[in-house]
Parts: structure tokens; sequence; C-alpha cells
């Protein structure tokens, strides 16, 4: 339901739109998401909130359904509610981008060669092979096109950036430049239960890819290797975890068929899964040589429509004067319905449930609207700009698409702070990311915690797999909050009752206290431009992973 631009808040809605707010006031009574009254408490509205848009009623609100709709009327509800407006020239809060949807294999094919085998008998073994469906399908975020080059085992392809003090590097020893990059599917098997759980987060199939690209291989060809989960099996398309190119060339191929690949070597795959299962970071991939891979690519993509969601709370004095006007705050609000789209990680007892999401990230979504609550009573030097992503899980795609073609001018925007898994905090740990985009965020965050009380920890690196790196690179300075992972993450556990509210009001009341430093600055902050690793040498820390990776791509 789209609803039309009031001049004040919900009580002087008249006429028509008096109409269209009481069937909205139906619709979430309805499906339990009834508004909040002013006189609930902070703690009251943040549990409310998480609560609404984590409701099973709202079926996981994947980008472009239902439950995706239901959620962004909540969302509107409570932004009239406390007083924001459309942005100027809109008359809805909806701002709507297209996505892709679903696809099919338009029939992906490979052959492997071995022109080396006249001259070395030993690698004619798998040679002169021609496969395509049912033993390859292409990734649904690969790149349409034909690519050969020679292959390399990558491991399982999986890279932790440099930021604390793990270091796993699939690429530390070996070259995939112009080549075809072999890697395996999820994560070690035989790690500890915390090794898995920070892999796990770096395991998604496009941030392998991506990795793969940064290096300059060719294409990336994933296999399940035999000692996983569906050992051998073809990943269906489904089974992605993004929608729309990556700017490489990205298949599944059966086990059988990266048999074939190793035929010849001194290893087998599954003595070479083997070896990389303990995660143990010394433990590298290795050159096939000899075998060279070409592969053709073809993706056939669906259109559909999704919905970022935007309102904003004017200034209360003139800004006429005031340098870079705008002041924003965000955090995205879909999530991944019940799994279908290959980013959950739920075991085959969860397949198909609903996933709620609650700490991801209907929390961040609620910290941002407790945050313009508070700010909503408070006199404002720049307008607060409000937003809700959708299309996070699926690449970024509703932020990159704010900034790609933006209903105001980004370099009116001072700050940009984006809220991503806030609601599960331990033992008083804040992280705050991206703090390298302005000299001034050090000082700021310095005097605004000696009254929150939290143990920071301050990561520079803006190139975070979460919404915030889309502003980074529209050169606005930023802020990413995370209160860190857990078990929970991208399975149909993520619930409600498992938010530590207390802590995520005390999130939202940090934010909007800097917000409002920030935002009572005579001078605008400067932004500093990151310059992001090459990531070419071993890895000594963590980035703490909030979602799935930027989707810096290329339509195919």
């Amino acid at each position: 339901m789209k609803m039309k631009k009031v001049s004040c808040g919900p009580g002087h809605i008249r006429g028509a739109d008096l109409m269209r707010a009481a069937l909205l006031v139906i619709v979430l009574a309805a499906t339990g998401l009834a508004p909040l009254t002013s006189a609930q408490s902070l703690a009251s509205r943040t549990k409310a909130h998480v609560e609404a848009l984590a409701s099973e009623r709202l079926e996981g609100r994947l980008t472009g359904s239902a439950g995706e709709r239901l959620a962004a009327d909540y969302l509107i509800s409570q932004l009239q509610r406390i007083g924001a407006k459309p942005l100027p020239g809109s008359a809805d809060f909806r701002l709507p981008f297209e996505f892709t949807a679903g696809m099919r294999d338009g029939g992906t094919s490979l052959s492997l060669k071995c022109p080396e085998a006249e001259v070395q008998p030993r690698v004619s073994k798998g040679c002169a092979v021609d496969v395509g469906a049912g033993a390859i399908s292409a990734l649904s975020f690969s790149d349409n096109g034909d690519v050969s080059g020679q292959a390399v085992f990558a491991g399982y392809g999986i890279v932790v950036p440099e930021s604390q003090d793990f270091g796993y590097d699939s690429y530390a020893t070996i070259d995939v430049k112009d080549k075809i990059a072999i890697v395996l599917r999820y994560f070690p098997e035989d790690a500890d239960v915390k090794t898995k759980s920070i892999l796990a987060r770096y395991s998604d199939l496009r941030y392998k890819a991506l990795q793969a690209r940064q290096r300059g291989a060719k294409a990336v060809l994933v296999v399940t290797g035999p000692r996983s989960p569906n050992a051998g099996e073809l990943i269906p398309m489904s089974f992605d975890t993004a929608l729309s190119g990556s700017g490489i060339v990205a298949a599944s191929i059966t086990g059988a068929v990266a048999g074939m690949i190793f035929e010849g070597t001194d290893h087998t795959l599954e003595e070479a899964q083997r070896s990389l299962d303990s995660a143990n970071p010394h433990v590298g991939g290795f050159e096939i040589p000899g075998k060279v891979i070409a592969v053709h690519a073809a993706v056939v993509r669906e259109k559909r429509t999704g919905y970022n969601v935007a309102g904003y709370l004017p200034a209360t004095v003139p800004t006429a004067a005031t340098p870079k006007p705008w002041i924003a705050l965000g955090a995205h609000y879909d999530h991944l319905g019940h799994g279908e789209n290959g980013n959950s990680l739920a075991d085959k007892s969860q397949a198909g449930r609903v996933h709620p999401g609650a700490d991801d990230n209907a929390s961040g979504s609620a910290a941002v609207l407790t945050v313009g609550e508070i700010l909503a009573s408070q006199p404002r030097h720049r307008n607060v700009l409000l937003d809700f992503w959708s299309g996070e899980e699926l690449g970024l795609i509703g932020s990159t698409a704010f900034v790609n073609a933006p209903p105001l001018a980004l370099d009116q925007i001072e700050a940009y702070l984006n809220f991503d898994m806030v609601g599960r905090m331990q033992d008083n740990k804040l992280t705050v990311q991206a703090t390298g985009t302005s000299a001034s965020w050090a000082r700021v965050i310095e005097q605004t915690n000696i009254t929150a009380g939290f143990d920071l920890l301050l990561q520079p690196d803006p190139y975070q797999p979460t919404d915030v790196a889309s502003f980074n690179q529209a050169s606005v300075p930023s802020l990413a909050f995370f209160t860190g992972t857990h078990q929970d993450y991208h399975k149909p556990t993520d619930t409600a009752d498992k938010i530590n509210y207390e802590d995520l009001d005390r999130v939202a009341q940090f934010a909007a206290s800097i917000t409002r430093r920030v935002g009572d600055l005579d001078q605008a902050i400067v932004f500093t431009k990151v310059e992001q690793l090459t990531d070419t040498t071993p890895r000594a820390g963590l980035r703490l992973f909030t979602g799935t990776v930027p989707d810096y791509s290329t339509e195919a």
C-alpha cells in the first residue's frame, strides 16, 4: 500500500488520507504489528519493533515478497508516528529499485584439455572432457561469458580480512591470476566451534567469488567436497547468496568433474579436503599442472522490484548556511525469507522454515527507529535522514541503488551511521567499523562513550559487507555499529526472544548522542579515503562480517 504525503503527524491526516491510515492500522493489527503509543518506554519500543519485524507473519522479509511489503508498512507507520516526512520531492516513503529475483541456467558448459599431455604423459588422465547440464551449473551471481585458463586448487577459497588476530587466507601461497580457481563449498569440517563460527561468515559463495576476482582469476568453480554435506552434488541456482552479476564467471561442478580435474596430480580431492579440514592456516592450495579449463557461463535472469523505505526529520532551524545540511542513519530490514536464496546456514532439519532475522536485522531497524524517535523531540541543526534498506542480503542492492540514483545530493550528507546486527551484545563489547572514513570520528566516539561506557572495538576499515560500503564508495564519512556474531546467524533460530534489549537501547542512545554531536557541528566533518587492502598477503586479523558481500558488480 502506498501512503500519500502528509504535512504533520498521523493526528493531522484528513479525508482520503484518513481512510488510508485507518486501513493501514487494520492491516497492522491483523498481522500483530499495531503501532506503538507514545507512552511506552524506550525499552518496550525497541522490543516491540524487533518483535514486529521478526514476526513469522512477515515470512522472513525476503526482498520483493509480501513480507517485505508488510515490514515496509510497519516502518512507514512508525516514521509517521514520530513526525518524519517523505523525502523532498517525493509523495511516498517507499523508494523502488529493480533487482534480479530469479534465474535459470542458459546452457553453461565446461571443457577440460591437457595441451602438455604429449610431453608429460602423466597429465593425460582426465583430459579432452566436455561436460554440460547435470555436471556443471552457473551460480546465480555469475557473469555471462567464455573464459579459459590453467586450473589451480584454492582450498576453501576463504579469506578472513585483516583487523584483529585471526589469520586465514586460502590464497596466501598460490597465484590465480588469469587462471581458473577450484574451491570447496562451505568451510573446514573439523575445525573447533569458535573457528567454524568465524570462517562460516566468510564462506558465502559470492564472497569467495569476489576474493578470486580480486586476485585476477578468470573464473571460480565450486565443488562440494566428499567430506561435506551434499557431497559431490551440484549447487542449485537457488542456493546462492546474491542474485546479480559479480564480475567473474562462477559455476558449480560435480564431484565427478572435480575428480577428473585432479586426475594425474599428487592429490585426490578427498585427500586435499582432509588436509584442509582442521583449518590449519598453513595448509594451502596448489597448482594443477598441465590442465586447461574452458568455461562457457550463461545465466538468464528475471527482474522484480524491491523497496527501500526513507523519511526525514526536518531541521528545527534554518539550514541555508549549514554546510552539508543532512545526516543519515540506516539499516537493512530485509532478511532471508524461508532461506530459499542460498545464504541460509540452516541444517536439514530446519530447511524451509521462516528465518525471522531478529538480530539480522530487525535489531538494526529498531535502532534506527529509536534514534529517530529520540531526535524527533530534540533541536536539530541538520535534517535527519532515516533509511531502511531492502536487498542487503542479496548483495547491498537497495543501498547501492540509493547511492547510484540518489533522491538527494550525496555531497550534502555530512555523515552516515549504519546498524547491522546490534541486538546480541556480549560482555559490553560494541564494534564500531569504518572509523577511518574521517579523522573526526575518534574524538567524537571517545567523547560520546564517556557517558555510554562501552568496551569499544574501533575498526578503521569501511569495506565491510554491509550497507556502510555503499556510502563509503560515495565518499560519505560513515560508521557501522555491530555487536558480534553468534550461532543463530542466518538460521531460523535468530528469534526476538534472544535479543538483549537493554543493550540494544544503549546502542540506540549512544548513536543518537553521536548523531546529535555531529549534527550540531558548525563545520561538517571531512571524508577520508581508506585505502583498500589488496588482500595479497597472509591474513592476521578478522573483519567482523555482518551480511553478504558488497555487490561490486556489473550486470551480466
